[in-house]
């Protein structure tokens, strides 16, 4: 009866074990760290963002994003804005969302949601979703960029775990960091 009662319980061990191994096998990998394309980011937002009052609708076409190494992320989109006053307009250009604080310029900012735009005078606005100036920051033309789009991300080359966001030609350089 002992030997009888040992089979049965390393039959369940091992019936137990190649159970745990094959749904080790497939769960979801985390996605890498890293930037997020257009369609990545789009998957991501919500197809419309509350700012000032209102809905606007998020441009997946023109969004991008980064995934840090512990899945958080920090998500850009331009944004539809033709329900707004003009004068939202000129600085309401674009949202963003992120789960970390962002260093933008001298500036930082806490996890959360924002209105921002580039705006005259090579200049950045950022705003809170009531449409309130947080801050402004210097913009940089980049006249080598050869393709031009609304909105873009990249890899700073000369500073690591620096990005740079585009609205058409200008930039700014920002970082997130991990709490």
């Amino acid at each position: 009866m002992t030997s009888r009662l040992h089979f049965l319980r390393t039959a369940v061990l091992v019936a137990l074990l190649g159970t745990a191994a094959a749904l080790a096998q497939t769960a979801p990998q985390q996605p890498a760290p890293g930037l997020l394309n257009r369609t990545q980011a789009a998957a991501i937002l919500p197809e419309k963002v509350f700012f000032r009052g209102q809905s606007a609708t998020v441009q997946g076409r023109n969004s991008a994003g980064i995934r840090l190494a512990d899945g958080k992320l920090v998500l850009f989109a331009v944004v539809d804005t033709s329900g707004y006053s003009s004068a939202i307009q000129q600085n309401y250009q674009a949202y963003l969302i992120t789960e970390v604080p962002l260093h933008i310029g001298a500036h930082t900012l806490v996890p959360g949601s924002y209105g921002f735009g580039f705006i005259a005078d090579q200049q950045m606005i950022v705003l809170d979703i009531g449409n309130n100036e947080l801050f402004r920051t210097g913009t940089v033309q980049d006249t080598a960029l050869t393709r031009p789009t609304p909105l873009q991300l990249t890899a700073d080359s000369t500073n690591s775990g620096q990005y740079r966001l585009y609205l058409g030609r200008n930039y700014v350089t920002l970082a997130p960091t991990a709490k």
